[in-house]
């Protein structure tokens, strides 16, 4: 159970996003490291607005959290790229946040890897077939 204090210690931790071109041909990749929420989520907006890539994957190995804002910011991304005809892929996903797209009816939307190795990877080789 998460206290009051380490609640707000969470949310006012920055989100870091750093980007990187995957292993694919136009395939970005966007770590980040930090709570994704309230205070966060407009730089995960940003970052993703600015992607050119057909295929982006999101490594959240390093999110130890997500709110509900953080939550629509990454249904908002993936309803913004899948308009511009791109792919928005998740990778590292832990338990908690994977719990929470379950209850909230969300897993379904995104193609989930459990680590980055094997998002590129696979995304590499089918792009080769």
């Amino acid at each position: 159970m998460v206290s009051t204090l380490q609640f707000l210690a969470m949310s006012a931790e920055p989100l870091v996003i750093d980007r990187f071109h995957g292993g694919g041909h136009n395939q970005d990749v966007l770590c980040l490291k930090g709570p994704l929420t309230l205070y966060t989520h407009s730089s995960l907006q940003n970052a993703v607005r600015t992607e050119a890539a057909s295929t982006v994957i999101l490594d959240l190995a390093e999110v130890p959290y997500v709110d509900s804002s953080g939550l629509g910011a990454l249904v908002s991304a993936h309803v913004s790229l899948h308009k511009s005809g791109k792919h928005l892929v998740l990778s590292g996903v832990n338990s908690r946040i994977l719990k929470l797209f379950e209850i909230t009816r969300v897993d379904s939307l995104f193609l989930i890897f459990p680590t980055l190795d094997e998002a590129i990877d696979t995304l590499s080789n089918s792009a080769n077939a």
